[in-house]
């Protein structure tokens, strides 16, 4: 594991170039700027991943250095409301997510200027989360659907257009648009904000602000292929921008949707502003992110096993729900382009031949400094539950033949789980041995050591023979362990739990 100063990713350099940055682009409009605000603003451990030493919550680091002169839009769509759309990985509704984006926001001093409930047509839940918005004080204005949108620019960009839609009040240089998904309409928020300040007598601004893909880096770069792996279930793809190539002679990565829709906005730029400022999708961007890049071949071997995890994640997917063969299918070509296998992430093999030896599923854990533990099935223990000791026993420098679990704490969970909760598997879960181990710590200094490893293990990579859980794999997430399985069950039987 990189040593501080060392990592192939700079964060500190990142968050200053990125706010520098926004900055310029501010000063380019005149003192205002509306920025959409793509992926997540924390907990982005896909680019923590892919890019070793970029903090999770560097995006809203470099937001908080900006924090006197920004304010908050908050975008959700009317019909994701009226269907109950949840966000995945946190199972909350979507108007859930906007309030907690609201605290989230007005606790590091950002504002929210409002949320915009975009393609209103009068949903009944829709309705009554407006008004619930309002009985709590938070501005809540109505956006409708434009028929013709995107491409019917002359009915968009008029008076029955844009101009029905409500306009949210900011006062700051700097408006960062978001929402808690896609489709929640943040571009069409932005640019209904320019007409209206444009109506006003207002010079503003639009802007971009995605992470992925890296534009400064090659279309073949593994980092920008991970992020193809990413979000392989969207059938998207990174491609050439070709307008920045026709503009400046230069090759520029971006998205396909973003060179798509290029257009389309251009044309709606220069209706609103009588000329649009950018000549492509890439000049439409702030990302800094290439920048911030110092070792170029850590970061490339990081986002290779990422590619690899994305595709063993589709492939229990499918074991799972039967759905989802051409997401397999896709992430078999990117591992192609990538020049990697399903036995990339070191592991596998050792989880495998000790599955094989046992004759019960088993773990490997590859450990920061290259060495691989093993966990095999006991009687007491699933395979999760001693992979994760044995990889504690090894970082701490115990003696891995030593037990460290109380019996006294074991055995009365495993007849808690068998006599009273139903369960037919008396072993241990990871979260369930956590606590047996806290408990043994109370008399047993080694216990007590074996416990303090478990930070080190962050960044791992562990691999099983079988399908984890829900329980373990939440467990291993939540330490920051990077959890790979084998698109198989354990045992012959239909249903798993």
């Amino acid at each position: 594991m990189e040593q501080p100063g060392t990592a192939p990713f700079d964060n500190a350099r990142y968050v200053a170039l990125q706010a520098e940055r926004i900055r310029d682009r501010i000063g380019q409009f005149g003192g205002k700027l509306y920025l959409e605000f793509g992926g997540k603003l924390a907990d982005d451990h896909h680019a923590s991943r892919v890019l070793p030493g970029f903090a999770p919550d560097a995006k809203l680091s470099m937001l908080l250095t900006l924090r006197d002169m920004a304010e908050v839009i908050i975008c959700v769509c009317a019909k994701d409301i009226e269907k109950n759309k949840v966000r995945g990985d946190l199972g909350i509704p979507y108007e859930e997510d906007v309030l907690r984006l609201a605290d989230f926001f007005e606790s590091r001093g950002l504002p929210v200027a409002g949320v915009a409930l975009t393609r209103f047509a009068g949903q009944p839940k829709a309705e009554a989360f407006r008004r619930r918005l309002e009985t709590l004080g938070i501005p809540c204005k109505l956006h409708y659907p434009i028929e013709g949108y995107p491409n019917a620019v002359d009915r968009i960009v008029s008076p029955d257009g844009f101009g029905r839609n409500e306009f949210i009040e900011t006062d700051r240089p700097l408006v960062v648009v978001t929402a808690p998904g896609p489709g929640s309409g943040k571009l069409a928020t932005c640019l209904s904000q320019l007409y209206h300040e444009h109506e006003r007598g207002v010079e503003a601004g639009y802007a971009k602000y995605e992470t992925f893909p890296v534009w400064n880096l090659p279309l073949a770069h593994p980092v920008n292929i991970a992020y193809e792996a990413a979000t392989a279930d969207l059938g998207d793809y990174n491609c050439i921008d070709p307008f920045q190539l026709a503009a400046t002679g230069e090759t520029a990565v971006n998205y396909n949707r973003d060179v798509e829709s290029f257009p389309v906005v251009q044309a709606l730029m220069e209706r609103i502003q009588s000329e649009s400022p950018y000549a492509s999708p890439t000049q439409m961007g702030v990302n800094m992110v290439g920048f911030g890049i110092v070792d170029d071949e850590a970061c490339q071997e990081a986002a290779k096993r990422e590619i690899v995890r994305r595709y063993f994640a589709a492939a229990c997917h499918v074991k799972r729900t039967g759905e989802g063969q051409n997401q397999v299918g896709r992430l078999e070509t990117l591992m192609r382009q990538a020049g990697v296998t399903p036995d990339y992430l070191p592991a596998r093999e050792v989880a495998l031949a000790k599955a094989a030896a046992t004759g019960a599923p088993a773990g490997a854990l590859a450990l920061p400094d290259g060495r691989i533990v093993t966990g095999r099935t006991s009687e007491l223990l699933g395979a999760a539950s001693s992979t994760l000791v044995n990889a504690c026993k090894a970082v701490t420098g115990q003696d891995p033949d030593l037990p460290v679990l109380d019996q006294d704490a074991l055995e009365p969970i495993c007849e808690l789980k068998t006599d009273y909760l139903q369960s037919k598997n008396p072993r241990l879960h990871s979260d369930e041995t956590l606590i047996a181990l806290s408990y043994s710590s109370a008399t047993n200094p080694m216990a007590e050591r074996v416990i303090q490893g478990l930070p080190r293990l962050r960044g791992c990579d562990a691999f099983f023979s079988v399908i984890l859980s829900p329980t373990d794999e939440e467990v291993y997430r939540r330490l920051g362990i990077n959890v790979s399985c084998e698109p198989a069950y354990e045992g012959l039987g239909y249903y798993h739990r």
